[in-house]
């Protein structure tokens, strides 16, 4: 049986109508310097533009380890990600966009920081970010609400462009449901995270992929599905909810002993409360169940 040889570094890129810029970000790729091997990976998600086609054509060309993952529609880039890292052989695994904007040669910086610190992740930071004004605001709330969801350190900029180890990957991949967020499942595994400062360049050609509808359903995954704070809001709600009918419930007894008011009327309101209260934290508690679980 022939032995099995992994490189150090794998490049994990989803790629999003791109066809025009393929060949070029091949060739780049193919004059980095990487003691102990590199390879490629390329993810078509699903590109209306002939861009999964001439990622094949690539592959069969290339002159060093390059693979072409063709996926049957659109599922988003972090969905792209994944089924990236699940072809990804690397020691350790750079993941970066296609247009450019990271320099080939600042994912290899990224690798190197990585080996050094012996970080299971290192993120990318930028002085300055050349994206547009509404991308660099949806980044900013993306951030913000990870800040308070996320069990990562505070203030820590999430970027799509990082490095991570192969123990991270492997770990990352265990996560088998619909709408994985990457950066979430990295803080379930590990807390051995650094950050490097890169280059960030204009774009290439095109235009973004994301669009508000996109970015809003990314805001949801990172509420629903990686965190249990909306439980515990509601939790916290009932016990409120339940701690004011129960005042309420005071205040009507004192009320009918010392004056006349309306029959049934202010011991209907207190229950209402009391028992809407009850149920929000017999829900939350049963949501702090599903998950923990």
């Amino acid at each position: 049986m022939p032995h099995r040889t992994f490189p150090a570094l794998s490049l994990v890129i989803p790629v999003y109508n791109s066809v025009g810029t393929l060949p070029r970000l091949v060739e780049r790729v193919g004059r980095l310097d990487v003691p102990g091997g590199l390879e490629l990976i390329l993810v078509n998600d699903g590109s209306s533009d002939g861009s999964g086609q001439a990622c094949r054509l690539l592959a069969d060309a290339a002159a060093f380890p390059l693979t072409a993952v063709d996926l049957s529609r659109n599922f988003g880039e972090h969905n792209a990600v994944m089924a990236g890292l699940r072809h990804a052989r690397g020691k350790h695994v750079v993941i970066m966009d296609d247009d450019f904007q990271n320099p080939f040669g600042e994912a290899v910086r990224l690798w190197e920081h990585a080996v050094a610190t012996g970080c299971d992740v290192v993120y990318s930071a930028y002085d300055e970010k050349r994206h547009s004004a509404w991308r660099n605001w949806g980044s900013r709330m993306t951030n913000s609400m990870a800040d308070l969801l996320l069990d990562k350190p505070p203030g820590l900029y999430l970027s799509s462009f990082k490095c991570l180890s192969a123990f991270a990957v492997t770990r990352v991949l265990a996560y088998e449901g619909p709408f994985p967020y990457l950066d979430g499942l990295i803080f379930q595994v590990s807390q051995k995270v650094d950050t490097l400062r890169v280059a960030h360049e204009e774009r290439a050609g095109g235009r973004s992929g994301y669009t508000l509808r996109k970015l809003i359903r990314l805001w949801l995954s990172v509420f629903l599905n990686f965190s249990i704070m909306p439980l515990r809001v509601a939790t916290i709600m009932g016990l409120g909810i339940a701690g004011l009918g129960f005042t309420a419930a005071l205040g009507v007894v004192i009320e009918a002993l010392v004056s006349s008011t309306p029959s049934g009327w202010g011991s209907l309101m207190a229950g209402l409360l009391v028992f809407s209260g009850i149920q929000l934290v017999m829900l939350g508690l049963i949501g702090e169940y599903l998950g923990r679980i």
